[in-house]
């Protein structure tokens, strides 16, 4: 949804941080990816998998918006938990603008049926939590339904209605993160909502990842796309190389560790096909976003303590003492 239509003069733009926030798989890092027109977060079917603030950067006419997509807040139970939501939180005190994304179907399951799923009561419990947060820190935040797609509009708006009743949210959106519904009315009124003043950055930037930690985000996606049941959230990706090559192309070696022996075996999968899978799938989603030949070696490797590696956790900007 980058539109280029202004030059970032002072006199005229206006720029800021919207920090998105809301339960895992509420669908934040689908809506950033669609605001910004290209992918900056990764999305798939296991929650919690954004685990430090992905930077997007959106133009709307002579607005940019840096969106921060924060790790799903959530009750934490390991070191790793605690600095994805201490990072969730920091990213909201810090932003001009808050969004939280809510599940409104979780929100109707949880209202309507006396045997919701654990999913959709964890759901609930850490909207709650937000609420509570939100109300502590003193912010507001702009209320965003998603996940509308085929849901009457009377329980959406009794959901809202809750929802608003907190007295947290200065305004209420129902959208399709999915489907782009309602999407656009959502991003002009955050539009609305940023300082004046000069773009943060320049026109043709959309993200502010650095190369090597988005290298390693495409290959946990597709790790997690292709192991997501066998597979508990037990894996990390370091990209331990990144290496530009004088044809022009970029060599990329990563590190996939896992915390047990026995978890090995499910990455490498019969003959080594499960991780050539992964490896394939992510060298030709990397060469299209760095737009040039890609030259990717992926290893696995044992690491009982990797969620206690504090390099781990600078590589990609989490606070290890939490």
């Amino acid at each position: 949804m980058n539109d280029l239509t202004t030059s970032d003069d002072p006199k005229t733009t206006k720029a800021g941080f919207v920090a998105v926030i809301g339960a895992p798989n509420a669908g934040k890092s689908t809506l950033v990816n669609r605001l910004v027109g290209t992918k900056v977060s990764i999305v798939t079917q296991k929650v919690q998998t954004t685990r430090f603030p992905v930077r997007g950067v959106v133009i709307h006419g002579d607005t940019q918006i840096v969106l921060v997509d924060t790790p799903g807040i959530f009750k934490p139970r390991r070191r790793l938990d605690r600095a994805m939501v201490a990072s969730a939180w920091s990213g909201a005190q810090d932003a001009d603008a808050i969004l939280h994304l809510v599940d409104v179907q979780a929100q109707m399951a949880v209202a309507e049926k006396a045997d919701a799923s654990a999913a959709d009561r964890r759901a609930v419990d850490d909207v709650d939590s937000i609420i509570e947060g939100l109300k502590s820190t003193g912010r507001t935040a702009v209320l965003a339904l998603n996940k509308i797609d085929g849901v009457k509009r009377e329980r959406m708006l009794a959901v809202a209605d809750a929802l608003h009743k907190s007295g947290v949210y200065s305004e209420v959106f129902m959208i399709s993160a999915a489907t782009g519904s309602g999407v656009e009315d959502l991003l002009a009124y955050m539009c609305g909502l940023m300082p004046a003043g000069p773009w943060l950055y320049p026109a043709d930037q959309s993200a502010d990842v650095p190369q090597r930690v988005l290298a390693s985000e495409i290959t946990r996606e597709k790790l997690y796309l292709r192991v997501h049941e066998e597979l508990p959230y037990a894996a990390a990706v370091e990209t331990t190389q990144f290496k530009d090559l004088n044809d022009g192309s970029v060599r990329i070696e990563q590190t996939i560790y896992v915390e047990r022996d026995s978890q090995r075996p499910i990455i490498l999968g019969k003959n080594g096909q499960t991780l050539k899978w992964i490896g394939q799938k992510a060298r030709e989603e990397l060469e299209v976003l760095l737009d040039r030949k890609v030259h990717l070696f992926i290893h696995v490797q044992v690491k009982e303590g990797w969620q206690d590696d504090r390099a781990l956790y600078a590589q990609f900007g989490l606070e290890f003492d939490v």
